[in-house]
């Protein structure tokens, strides 16, 4: 699937990829997720998208945005839009498809392969381009969860599929309250 001297991209649909890792129950270590696939070939970016609430005093994924912008990852956030719906539920949307898009057609003369963090249907035509540039083209996600998170549509025209939970033992770390619990363990036994 990899090849050591071939350029590699990383493209990281942030919402979706937490979906999907938060549905097999594991959170994504995102150090060793860059090392591994640094390990794979030729690494020349590795994006995260997400969209952010700005008008909050603390958002949740601040603290990620900031560590993944000072740990190698280039960051792409916008805005995020808060609506009440017709029941009169809040909802936020922040769709960032169009900007992994752009970028990804940027930089494809630039690499020999992009691996896709996402199972949103909406990229098979954006993996099909890219193919018909050269570039290889993987797709991380899972077919695992309930439901499936990546679409069939997407799946096929992928080159390579990467199944997430496959992943889980080499880029995976145990969900934060597990987590938390682990370490006030530790810190009552000392075991």
């Amino acid at each position: 699937m990899f090849y050591k001297d071939e350029r590699l991209a990383l493209f990281i649909d942030g919402s979706n990829l937490y979906a999907a890792a938060k549905a097999l129950g594991f959170d994504i270590d995102y150090k060793l997720l860059r090392q591994e696939f640094a390990r794979r070939g030729k690494m020349v970016r590795a994006f995260y998208y997400t969209a952010l609430l700005e008008n909050d005093e603390y958002s949740p994924i601040r603290p990620l945005v900031d560590w993944l912008h000072y740990n190698g990852f280039t960051m792409v956030t916008k805005p995020a839009k808060e609506y009440t719906d017709s029941q009169g539920r809040r909802k936020v949307k922040g769709n960032m498809d169009i900007e992994l898009t752009v970028d990804a057609m940027e930089l494809a003369p630039r690499v020999d392969h992009i691996v896709l963090f996402s199972g949103d249907g909406d990229f098979r035509p954006l993996v099909e381009s890219l193919q018909r540039q050269g570039v290889r083209v993987s797709v991380v996600s899972t077919i695992r969860s309930q439901p499936p998170m990546i679409a069939d549509e997407l799946r096929r025209q992928a080159d390579n599929f990467i199944e997430l939970d496959e992943l889980r033992e080499v880029i995976g770390r145990p969900p934060r309250d597990v987590q938390v619990e682990r370490n006030f363990e530790v810190a009552a036994t000392g075991k």
